[in-house]
């Protein structure tokens, strides 16, 4: 499976669970030390423990994936109204998992629906899209709308190089309030998806084969 596969065609995005990041952070509180994003502050003055955990997840030392990882199709409703554009992905191998992270600007919470698929097209014309791999994620954030209407530039990311069992991330565009990609797979493997915020952030971790 270390051989790059040929072109696919592919096709034209739940909240993160107060249980599902206690247990993923505290495997990796104690070495990310002093988190990111703006934190949130109890009365007293102290971080709140969904942010500490939530640091510590997604910190830049981070060796743990979060969520429930399965091959099944994810998909959950935005937060009405959601203003959110993506302003950057990033993708990065670590040690049982591979991560893509869709970096989010804007207001509300984005909804999502993500399933695997062998001819991905692109929303709206259905014109097919070029992605190495073998199988694709159809990655479809919700909630989403154009940089101008948020007074920002248009990033223009086009395609992300992938890493581990991720060949290449594809900008696909946004339509009627939804951003679609397309993440080229090696092999179809578990994923999980959650979102995080302060800032926020939906991230998507491919499990490699056990």
């Amino acid at each position: 499976m270390n051989e790059s596969p040929g072109p696919l065609r592919k096709t034209s995005p739940r909240r993160t669970s107060l249980a599902a990041i206690l247990a993923a952070g505290s495997l990796g509180l104690a070495a990310c030390g002093t988190g990111v994003g703006q934190e949130n502050r109890t009365a007293d003055g102290e971080r709140s423990l969904v942010e500490t955990l939530t640091a510590a997840t997604l910190g830049g030392s981070d060796t743990t994936s979060i969520g429930t990882a399965d091959v099944a199709q994810k998909t959950a409703r935005p937060d009405a109204p959601a203003m959110l554009m993506v302003e950057s992905v990033r993708v990065a191998a670590h040690d049982g998992f591979d991560r893509v992270v869709f970096d989010l600007v804007g207001d509300g919470a984005p909804g999502w629906f993500v399933d695997y698929t062998t001819a991905p097209t692109q929303q709206g014309s259905g014109n097919p899209v070029e992605v190495q791999g073998s199988v694709a994620l159809n990655v479809n954030i919700d909630g989403t709308t154009y940089p101008f209407e948020l007074g920002r530039q248009d990033p223009h990311m086009g395609t992300v190089a992938g890493e581990g069992n991720v060949t290449e991330v594809v900008s696909v565009g946004t339509f009627e309030g939804r951003s679609q990609f397309v993440i080229g797979m090696k092999e179809k493997l578990p994923y999980s998806v959650e979102v995080l915020h302060d800032p926020h952030r939906l991230v998507i971790d491919v499990r490699h084969r056990q």
